[in-house]
C-alpha cells in the first residue's frame, strides 16, 4: 500500500504508518478482514504479506506536497516498493494499493507511466507490467469518511481488488 505522507498524529508519531490516526481505524480492519493483517490486541497490528510506505516521507505543509517535495521523495518510495517496481523475475502477482491520488501518480512516476494514460478512479484497477496490478482507493482520511466520500464497504471493495489481484 502506498500513502501519501506520514500522519501529524499517527505515523509521524508513533513511527508505523496510519497507527495512532483515523485512517487507521478504517485501513487495518479492512486489511485484517481481506487477510492482510491481524490484530495483535489493543489497536497492535500485524501485515501479512504487506507493506504500508508513503509517497511524500514528511508531513507536507496543509497535506499538501509540492512537487518538488515528491520528487525528492520519489528515491525513497522506489526503495521501499524495490523489486516491485523494478521488475525482475516474479513468482507470484503483485498488487500496489494507491491510498489517493497522489499515491497512485507517485507509482505511475516511478514506473514511467503518463498518468493520463490511467486515470486515478476509486475501486479502478490498472494492470502496469507482467503481473503488477494497481489498485485504486480514496485515501481513508477522517475527512474523505466523515463526508461520505468514502465508505467502509467502499475501502473494502477497493481492498479486496487488491486481494483478488493476488490470485
Amino acid at each position: 500500500m502506498v500513502g501519501l505522507a506520514p500522519g501529524m498524529r499517527g505515523a509521524n508519531r508513533t513511527g508505523r504508518p496510519f497507527v495512532g490516526d483515523d485512517a487507521g481505524a478504517l485501513l487495518y480492519p479492512a486489511l485484517a478482514r481481506a487477510g492482510f493483517a491481524a490484530e495483535r490486541g489493543a489497536g497492535r497490528w500485524r501485515l501479512l504479506d504487506a507493506r504500508i510506505t508513503n509517497a511524500v516521507r514528511c508531513v507536507p505543509p496543509g497535506n499538501r506536497p509540492l512537487p518538488e517535495e515528491r520528487r525528492h521523495c520519489a528515491p525513497f518510495l522506489e526503495r521501499d516498493l524495490g523489486r516491485l517496481l523494478r521488475g525482475g523475475r516474479r513468482r507470484r502477482p503483485a498488487a500496489i494499493l494507491a491510498l489517493g491520488a497522489v499515491a497512485h501518480e507517485a507509482v505511475l512516476r516511478l514506473l514511467g507511466r503518463r498518468v493520463r494514460d490511467f486515470p486515478f478512479g476509486h475501486g479502478a484497477e490498472h494492470p502496469l507490467a507482467a503481473r503488477v496490478t494497481l489498485v485504486d482507493a480514496y485515501h481513508p482520511s477522517r475527512y474523505n469518511v466523515h463526508t461520505g466520500r468514502l465508505t467502509e464497504a467502499m475501502f473494502d471493495d477497493a481492498v479486496a481488488a487488491a486481494r483478488r489481484a493476488l490470485g
